[in-house]
C-alpha cells in the first residue's frame, strides 16, 4: 500500500513549470514575429527616408527660385526707376522745349538761340526716348522670366504636394500592415498553442504510465535507457515500442493541423558529462548526443511521420536539467527530448 502511495506521488504532474515555458515559447514567437514586424517597418522607413531627400532637393530648388525670383524683381523695379527717372526728364525736357517755343514765337531775335537749343534737346529727348525703349524691352523680357520662374514654382509646388500625399499614403500603409500583422500574430500563436496542448495531451495518455518518461515544461522527456543500450545509439525493442506510439499520436495530429502552420517536432539528445572511454563507435558525447537523435528521427520517418516535420539536434552534455556529478544527476542528463515547435 505504501509503494501505491509512493508512486502515486511519483505520477503527480506539476503544470506551473509547463504553464511558465509555455508562456516563455509564446513570448519567443511574438518577439521574433515583432522583429519581423520592425524589419518591414525600418524597409518602408527607409524608402520614407529616400522620398524625404527628394523632398529636401525640391525644398533647395524652390528656395533657390525664390531668391532668383526675388533678384529679377529687385532688377525690374531698377528698370522701372530708371524708366520713370527718363519719363520725368522727358516731361521737362518737353516743358523746357514749349517754353523755348514760346520764347521763339515772342522775339524773332533770339530764334536763332531757341532754334539750337531745341535742336540739343530734340537730341536729348531721342536719345532718352531710345534709353527708355530698351529699358521697356528690358523689363519685358524680366516679366517673361518672371512668369517662367512662376510656372517652375507653382510644377515644383505640385510635386510636393504630391509626395506629400505619397508619404501619407505609406504612413497610412504601414499603420495597417501593424494591425494586420499583430492580428495574424496572435492567430498563429493561438493555433499553434491549442495544437501543441493537443500533442502533450494525446502523448500523456499514451505514455503516462511509465515512469521514465517525464514532462519538463514544454517537452516530454525520455530516459536514455528507456530507448537505448549503454553507449549505444541504437533503439532497442523497448525503444522501438515507445517510439511507435509516438509516431501514431504525431500523425493523427499532423492531419489536424493546416497546412499554412509550419511545426516541426525537434528531437534533442543529451547525455552526462562523462567523458566516453575504450575505442566504441562514438569518439566524444556530441557524436553519441547526435547519433541517439537522428536515430529517433529516423525511425519516426520509417513509421510514416513526414520527414520535413522532423528535426534531430545534439546537444552532449552542455544542457543540463540537473547540477551535480552523482549517479542520479547522470541519469537524468542522459535524456531525449521531443518538442512541438514552429519553424
Amino acid at each position: 500500500m505504501a509503494l501505491v502511495k509512493n508512486r502515486r506521488r511519483e505520477r503527480g504532474v506539476d503544470y506551473w513549470p509547463g504553464f511558465v515555458d509555455a508562456l516563455s515559447t509564446l513570448l519567443l514567437a511574438i518577439m521574433f514575429l515583432l522583429t519581423v514586424f520592425v524589419l518591414a517597418q525600418f524597409i518602408l522607413s527607409r524608402e520614407i527616408t529616400g522620398r524625404d531627400e527628394v523632398l529636401t532637393r525640391l525644398n533647395s530648388q524652390i528656395a533657390e527660385l525664390t531668391q532668383l525670383l526675388a533678384l529679377e524683381k529687385g532688377n525690374a523695379q531698377d528698370l522701372e526707376d530708371t524708366l520713370a527717372n527718363l519719363q520725368s526728364s522727358l516731361s521737362t525736357s518737353e516743358s523746357e522745349r514749349s517754353r523755348l517755343q514760346s520764347l521763339l514765337d515772342q522775339g524773332a531775335g533770339s530764334s536763332s538761340t531757341a532754334n539750337t537749343r531745341i535742336g540739343q534737346l530734340t537730341d536729348q529727348l531721342n536719345q532718352e526716348q531710345q534709353v527708355s525703349a530698351r529699358a521697356m524691352n528690358q523689363i519685358d523680357l524680366l516679366n517673361q522670366q518672371i512668369a517662367a520662374l512662376r510656372a517652375q514654382i507653382a510644377a515644383v509646388e505640385e510635386a510636393l504636394q504630391a509626395s506629400e500625399a505619397k508619404d501619407q499614403t505609406s504612413q497610412t500603409q504601414i499603420a495597417d500592415l501593424g494591425r494586420r500583422l499583430n492580428v495574424a500574430l496572435a492567430q498563429r500563436v493561438q493555433e499553434l498553442n491549442r495544437y501543441r496542448s493537443d500533442f502533450f495531451g494525446r502523448l500523456r495518455e499514451i505514455l503516462s504510465d511509465r515512469e521514465n518518461i517525464r514532462i519538463v515544461g514544454d517537452r516530454f522527456v525520455f530516459q536514455s535507457e528507456v530507448l537505448f543500450p549503454v553507449g549505444g545509439a541504437d533503439l532497442d525493442e523497448a525503444g522501438q515500442a515507445e517510439m511507435a506510439k509516438l509516431a501514431t499520436a504525431v500523425l493523427e495530429l499532423a492531419r489536424e493541423i493546416p497546412e499554412e502552420i509550419n511545426w516541426v517536432l525537434r528531437v534533442d539528445g543529451h547525455t552526462d558529462a562523462s567523458p566516453l572511454t575504450g575505442t566504441g563507435r562514438y569518439r566524444d558525447n556530441w557524436e553519441l548526443s547526435s547519433a541517439r537523435a537522428t536515430s529517433v528521427v529516423k525511425y519516426l520517418i520509417s513509421q510514416g511521420v513526414p520527414a520535413n516535420r522532423l528535426v534531430a539536434a545534439g546537444f552532449g552534455e552542455y544542457q543540463p536539467i540537473a547540477e551535480g556529478d552523482t549517479p542520479e544527476v547522470r541519469n537524468q542528463n542522459r535524456r531525449i527530448e521531443l518538442k512541438l515547435t514552429e519553424r
